[in-house]
């Protein structure tokens, strides 16, 4: 006999063997048992929920000749025709691959023929989203107002896709995402039946993978016994078939961002690569490590069941949180979003990953917001320890190699070049791109070693953004398409409390000084 699959051969054959849907379980069996059945029903849910089993199970029991507390009894005969799928009361109909007006118009000519044996003739429509317009405008009349045999059972994964006039023709049941609390126990249940020895941390993990899904639970350890055949399902024998990695990683991940450690963490990765790890689903538990770390940090209460880990894992994590604050955590948990959604479309998901950690250990080299933040706590930290913080090396260098004069001498004059740049500032202002314009308006104009233009900045992120290679290469290149010259600029750091007007030409009040002169001039050569 061939091998059937665990989620196909454990699927529940009475209401009592449904677990995480209590709710729309019990209502179901309160209407078999008083006989208030409806004539339609819509089933909606996240895959592998169990609407089509709970369907099936509905099918079985309003048909069954000896119901038991509202589930069928699975002995007679039309509960034994009904699961072998030799039932003419029951059809299941995918509607992806029948979705034409034709097929529909099928079912209702079916509909008029009342059941050969039982009482009712149930059809299961799966994937109802996919029908056409016109298809649906074939049932909608039938499904308002079937024969009384006929029941019809609508499964859809979106249900938004529906139309108003058909939802407003069925009993609608939402099918909730089942907690990892219950998936677990299910696994754990269902191999003792088959005697393998699976370890509890392992089953969790397969639960939370699952993401609310029993089918993908039962898919996923079905995959992890064939690897490890015959074995003790372990924690890390699951890790090895899902190309998961163990937590530890992560806190030892996030140990080297806090340490701004690039060559731990590059290290680390590496370690994840040569593992055989999935680099995509990596990205993702970091973020969900991160999540939990986060509500950790901000809650007041017990939040076990929230960020399901286990006590041990839990008694680190609250360790972690007290060592970070929550605006770092925060910030890491929108970059690796970020990264997780760039990595659908990657070609080199490593590349990717590892300019991201150098970001989270440079904050320097980020201009967002948070990113300050993280300077300004990581100066201060420094600064508590007494370890002192000397300027960047290129503002060392510049300050070095072009000091700062203590009294601005007038130049004898200004080149042409310089000139029409000054004239021109506003316009060029105008037309550079956030964060560039930002940070051009709180820059000053004067002139430099061998008679360059000097952009003095006071802002110390300003100055961070100018000096970088880049972004003075894009400003050398707008001021070359305003006056059609090639240019080189001069970034020049004023020091906090110093005034402008004391250590630099100001190039703008001469020149808008010569300016008004030549203005008063040509008035005087009119009278």
């Amino acid at each position: 006999m061939s091998y059937t699959a665990l989620y196909r051969k454990f699927r529940p054959d009475i209401f009592e063997d449904v677990k995480g849907q209590d709710h729309i379980v019990t209502t179901l069996r309160n209407q078999i048992k008083a006989d208030r059945i409806g004539h339609a029903y819509l089933f909606t849910g996240t895959r592998g929920t169990g609407k089509t089993t709970i369907a099936k199970l509905f099918a079985k029991s309003v048909n069954c000749e000896n119901p038991v507390d509202g589930s069928p009894c699975g002995t007679c005969r039309s509960c034994q025709t009904i699961a072998s799928g030799a039932s003419v009361n029951v059809i299941e109909i995918d509607a992806a691959s029948n979705n034409g007006v034709d097929n529909i118009r099928e079912i209702i000519d079916e509909v008029s023929y009342s059941p050969v044996e039982g009482k009712y003739k149930v059809y299961i429509i799966d994937e109802v989203h996919m029908l056409s317009i016109g298809a649906f405008n074939a049932l909608l009349k039938t499904l308002e107002e079937p024969p009384s045999y006929v029941i019809f059972i609508l499964a859809t994964t979106e249900v938004h896709k529906i139309p108003v006039t058909i939802l407003s023709r069925c009993q609608r049941y939402d099918f909730k995402r089942i907690t990892i609390e219950t998936i677990a126990d299910r696994l754990r249940e269902l191999m003792e039946k088959e005697q393998v020895n699976v370890e509890e941390k392992a089953l969790r993990y397969i639960a939370k993978t699952a993401d609310g899904s029993m089918r993908d639970a039962l898919s996923l350890l079905d995959q992890c016994i064939a690897f490890h055949f015959g074995e003790e399902l372990t924690y890390d024998k699951v890790l090895d078939v899902l190309g998961a990695v163990d937590t530890e990683v992560f806190a030892q991940l996030l140990d080297f961002i806090r340490a701004h450690d690039v060559t731990g963490c590059i290290a680390l990765l590496e370690n994840v690569v040569m593992q055989g790890r999935e680099l995509t689903q990596f990205v993702a538990d970091v973020t969900w490590y991160l999540r939990n770390l986060l509500l950790v940090k901000t809650s007041d209460t017990e939040i076990e069941d929230i960020v399901d880990v286990s006590s041990d894992n839990l008694v680190r994590l609250k360790e972690e949180a007290d060592a970070v604050e929550a605006e770092e955590i925060m910030r890491q948990i929108r970059i690796f979003s970020e990264l997780s959604g760039q990595m659908k479309y990657a070609t080199q998901k490593r590349i990717l990953i590892e300019m991201t950690l150098i970001k989270l250990c440079k904050p320097a080299m980020e201009t967002t917001n948070d990113a300050v933040v993280a300077r300004v706590k990581d100066l201060e930290e420094k600064i508590e320890k007494g370890i002192v913080q000397t300027a960047p090396l290129a503002i060392q260098s510049t300050q070095t190699a072009q000091p700062t004069p203590q009294k601005p001498a007038l130049p004898k004059a200004i080149p042409e070049d310089i000139d029409r740049i000054v004239k021109n500032w506003h316009a060029i202002v105008a037309q550079a791109q956030q964060p560039l314009k930002t940070h051009l308006k709180k820059a000053r104009l004067s002139l430099g070693g061998d008679n360059r233009l000097m952009i003095v900045i006071g802002d110390g992120v300003a100055f961070d953004y100018l000096n970088n290679a880049e972004n003075q290469k894009h400003l050398e290149n707008m001021i070359a398409n305003v006056i059609q010259k090639a240019v080189s600029v001069q970034i020049q750091s004023m020091e906090q409390g110093s005034r402008f007007e004391d250590n630099y030409v100001d190039l703008q009040q001469i020149i808008n000084r010569e300016i008004n002169m030549d203005i008063e001039i040509e008035d005087e050569d009119d009278l």
